[in-house]
């Protein structure tokens, strides 16, 4: 059976990135269809799969990571509009018996993400 997992590394302090609210949508003919939502642990992973089993379909997805809300709380001045606020990630599912883990390695000015395992 398949899922889809992410967690978040906040790669300016080291740490993970907890308390990070992110939603999943599935993309289709032009349509957003919310699914859930999930908020970081303090290991910056989510406590269960973001979608799993009959829940992940091949398809193209969104995950949207809220990090201007964790950037705010980490005492990191910056002038606003924060450069990152909210971050959406788009992918697309070919094989829903894998396991699809998207990670999000975040800084106040950049991020970037890679398939995982």
């Amino acid at each position: 059976m398949g899922r889809l997992t992410t967690h978040v590394l906040d790669t300016a302090k080291g740490q993970p990135g907890q308390g990070i609210t992110i939603e999943v949508f599935r993309l289709s003919n032009g349509t957003r269809e919310h699914l859930g939502s999930a908020v970081t642990n303090s290991d910056g992973r989510c406590d269960a799969p973001i979608l799993e089993d009959d829940r992940l379909t091949t398809g193209e997805y969104e995950l949207v990571f809220h990090a201007g809300d964790y950037l705010r709380t980490q005492g990191i001045e910056a002038l606003e509009p924060r450069f990152l606020d909210v971050i959406p990630l788009r992918f697309g599912v070919a094989d829903a018996s894998q396991h699809y883990h998207v990670p999000l390695l975040l800084s106040p000015y950049g991020y970037s993400t890679y398939r995982g395992s």
